[in-house]
């Protein structure tokens, strides 16, 4: 027997679940994209060049700009970071105002350039950016363009992301925890407890889900900040999305309840808590986890479809659904279709997470080599 096969039958199961996820590779390309991601929701006052109130009303709907390496236009090879700037025209009848690129003005990039101050996770005090203009004074730049009101959309986008990503990740916490419970609890014992949760379960789920998104958004008082409406948006979410878990976890637990690795244990004197957390339920965490991460993009679709119709977060929070709030208007998305661009956003990062979780699943399936 090769080396490779002893190593294979002496792993524990989570290396094998690595090692088959390693060869999933549009899951391995997901888990990359989601990593990046994160990082760039984590040091989002780091990465975007200006702020979420940094505001620029001259250029209100610039279009993105180029980021060129050299400069030729003199003759000769200039090398260094740069993009041109605009020159814009009004026109007198119908006062809208279009953009040209103006080749003769060049504004210099740097990395670390200095920019606003900020805190870095609300410790650390600096004004250095990843990328941005040498001249903070100078003219704006606008790699994804601007808003119809002048704020810098790929810097919103950045911070956007730390509320629009997180809040998957709070709402499947929240869903997580109430369906292993309720879904535990259902299945264990069964009875009349069982036909009481299922009862429950059968209530939410024939409740359609948009009209009660709305109504229950709805409810959330209008004077209220940005945070107390994101962790209320992410209860709402929370409510919704447990009972398919739920009915998942119902199903494993009355399989399991039948094992004899279950009975011999409960034989030996093994309390309820102990013998379903610490041996029913890691049997199936794999599949728990493959779960939650296919459950972690409906969370954020379903954040940024309430935050488009105006029933979710509301300025002045910035999440990549208040962002598409913007591109709701036809005549403003002819003027500025980069508007939809956190709308690509949204769909990037749904697509990993479904290719991770697909991934996840099939690594975690105990018949697959």
């Amino acid at each position: 027997m090769t080396q490779p096969h002893l190593a294979r039958h002496s792993a524990s199961p989570w290396r094998l679940v690595w090692w088959r996820f390693r060869r999933h590779r549009l899951a391995m390309a997901g888990a990359v994209v989601l990593a990046v991601a994160y990082l760039v929701a984590l040091f989002a006052e780091f990465v975007a060049p200006y702020s979420t109130e940094h505001q620029q009303v001259d250029h209100g709907g610039a279009p993105p700009q180029t980021v060129k390496v050299v400069d030729t236009s003199s003759g000769g090879w200039d090398w260094g970071l740069y993009v041109n700037g605009y020159t814009d025209h009004v026109d007198e009848e119908t006062l809208e105002i279009t953009y040209e690129v103006d080749h003769e003005q060049r504004i210099p990039l740097r990395f670390f350039a200095e920019g606003e101050p900020y805190k870095l996770f609300g410790l650390f005090e600096t004004d250095r950016h990843l990328i941005g203009p040498a001249d903070p004074d100078g003219p704006p730049v606008f790699f994804l363009g601007a808003t119809v009101n002048g704020y810098d959309l790929f810097s919103r986008i950045v911070h956007g992301s730390r509320v629009s990503l997180t809040i998957g990740l709070v709402g499947v916490a929240a869903s997580f925890l109430i369906g292993v419970v309720l879904g535990g609890i259902s299945g264990y014992f069964g009875g009349w407890v069982d036909t009481a949760i299922q009862r429950l379960i059968e209530f939410f789920m024939s409740i359609p889900t948009l009209p009660l998104w709305l109504g229950l958004a709805a409810a959330v008082p209008t004077d209220w900040g940005p945070m107390q409406r994101y962790f209320t948006i992410t209860v709402i979410l929370s409510v919704i999305a447990w009972t398919d878990l739920a009915r998942v976890v119902r199903g494993r637990f009355m399989a399991l309840r039948e094992e004899d690795f279950v009975t011999a244990t409960a034989l030996d004197g093994v309390g309820r808590p102990r013998l379903i957390f610490a041996h029913m339920l890691p049997s199936f965490t794999s599949h728990l986890i493959a779960s939650a991460t296919l459950a972690i993009p409906a969370m954020i679709l379903a954040e940024t479809a309430l935050s488009f119709l105006g029933l979710g977060l509301r300025a002045p929070a910035v999440s990549w659904g208040t962002l598409l709030e913007e591109a709701q208007n036809f005549a403003t998305l002819e003027a500025a279709p980069w508007l939809l661009l956190p709308g690509a956003a949204v769909v990037v990062i749904v697509l990993s997470f479904n290719f991770v979780g697909d991934g996840l699943r099939d690594a975690a399936d105990p018949y697959k080599s």
